[in-house]
């Protein structure tokens, strides 16, 4: 095989790799292997007809699509990991050639790495953060207590009002039909939780236990059911029930209850002192990004829109993950929000530009300031990932491989980066 580089403009690179006959003949035959036993032809049992023979009933490029396929993975992978190119996207892939008994060539547009030009990261000033725990934040965290510790009651003897769980029946109609997804019974909706779209939960208020409610609402333009988007809707409402939480008495007996103090004020002491350490801890994360984005702005760098792309697809990955110990799915949240897989890249490009530059500028600093781990703090940081992942050190040990281990490494130094520039930070 062999590979050739053509650098384009803002750090993005086509690479055109050659894969030699034989494989690519090799690869046709496997194609047909796959899917022999579907094909029919007369004059042959199912499966039997001779690989000639199907190519010369349907064509000499039927095995084409499914031989690439089968060819590019290993292709790219093997000249992506014997050349020295640093690349941060998913290629985008293009067929040249292919032809029985020739080479197959394709081309894959990739990212590389970005350089990063330093400005100054040292002695950079930011604004200092405020650390003060105020009553009205001590009486918050009091609320979250209390809330915590309430019991959801049924009401019967008042309306809808804000705040109130209501339980509800609906079915939706557009231009008078009935449309999927818009159909419920004892759906439990929390007023003011917009939830719903448009002001659906604000045309409950004030209804009682019993009545039938014509709620009128607009989709939005970027609904998630494109047929729906911009269309308005009627939902015919039941209203079923009406509750709402009931705090207990911050008193003794409640304190004894929920902690493990006597009295009212130890427990607002002990609450004060909670928030002093969450506060500090809080400022030390705000002061880093501070200063990190101080360094950000300082350095240069022409960062490649393939590279955020990536970025911005590992993070709906995360948010994909989050969302399933949740027991739903992407699809299902776009669904209830009427957002967009597009809405929602948008919306993540800011963050996913902000690694990117915080993770290249740390790591810029790790070079220039020669920082490195040693075996006894990558042994450290397996064990923290043993504990998290709850699994056996060995075994961990077992699955991390070489690639693997490098980037725990820059971990590790990264965060000795961090530790450098923020240790020598101004405050405002």
């Amino acid at each position: 095989m062999s590979l050739t580089v053509e650098n384009l403009e803002k750090n993005m690179a086509k690479l055109t790799i050659e894969v030699p006959a034989d494989k690519v003949d090799d690869a046709i035959k496997k194609a047909y292997n796959r899917v022999k036993g579907q094909i029919s032809i007369p004059g042959f049992r199912k499966g039997k007809a001779p690989q000639a023979m199907v190519e010369k009933m349907y064509g000499a490029g039927v095995f084409y699509e499914d031989a690439a396929n089968i060819l590019i993975p290993d292709a790219y992978a093997e000249e992506v990991e014997e050349s020295d190119l640093d690349i941060v996207s998913q290629p985008k892939i293009e067929i040249v050639t292919i032809e029985k008994g020739q080479p197959f060539v394709f081309t894959a547009e990739v990212a590389l790495k970005p350089e990063v030009t330093l400005g100054d990261y040292k002695g950079v000033e930011v604004e200092k953060v405020d650390v003060t725990v105020t009553d009205e934040d001590i009486e918050a965290e009091i609320n979250k207590d209390l809330n915590q510790n309430s019991r959801t009651v049924d009401v019967t003897d008042r309306a809808v009002e804000n705040d109130d769980e209501v339980i509800i029946d609906f079915d939706g109609y557009v231009e008078g039909e009935q449309f999927e997804g818009g159909y419920a019974e004892d759906y439990s909706l929390k007023i003011g939780s917009h939830s719903f779209i448009d002001n659906f939960e604000d045309q409950l208020i004030g209804k009682n236990i019993g009545d039938d409610v014509d709620v009128n609402v607009t989709f939005p333009d970027n609904y998630h059911a494109t047929e729906l988007a911009n269309k308005p809707a009627l939902f015919k409402v039941k209203i079923k029930g009406i509750k709402v939480k009931e705090l207990p008495e911050l008193d003794d007996d409640f304190v004894s209850d929920v902690s493990e103090f006597e009295t009212v004020d130890e427990y607002k002491e002990d609450v004060k002192k909670r928030l002093e350490f969450h506060k500090n801890e809080e400022a030390k994360n705000k002061k880093e990004e501070l200063v990190v984005n101080k360094v950000i702005e300082n350095a240069t760098m022409d960062i490649p829109d393939a590279m955020v792309e990536s970025q911005i697809n590992q993070m709906l990955q995360e948010y994909a993950q989050q969302l399933s110990y949740q027991g739903l799915s992407l699809e299902q949240y776009m669904q209830f929000t009427g957002m967009t897989v597009d809405v929602m890249k948008e919306q993540l490009k800011p963050e996913a530009l902000r690694r990117i530059q915080s993770r290249l500028v740390l790591e810029a600093i790790v070079k220039t300031e020669n920082i490195s781990a040693s075996d006894e703090e990558y042994d450290e940081e397996l064990n923290k990932m043993a504990e998290n992942y709850q699994m056996e050190l060995d075994k961990l040990k077992e699955i991390i491989g070489d690639k693997e281990k490098e980037s725990i490494m820059m971990d590790i130094c990264v965060k000795k980066a961090v530790d450098i520039i923020v240790s020598e930070s101004k405050e405002a």
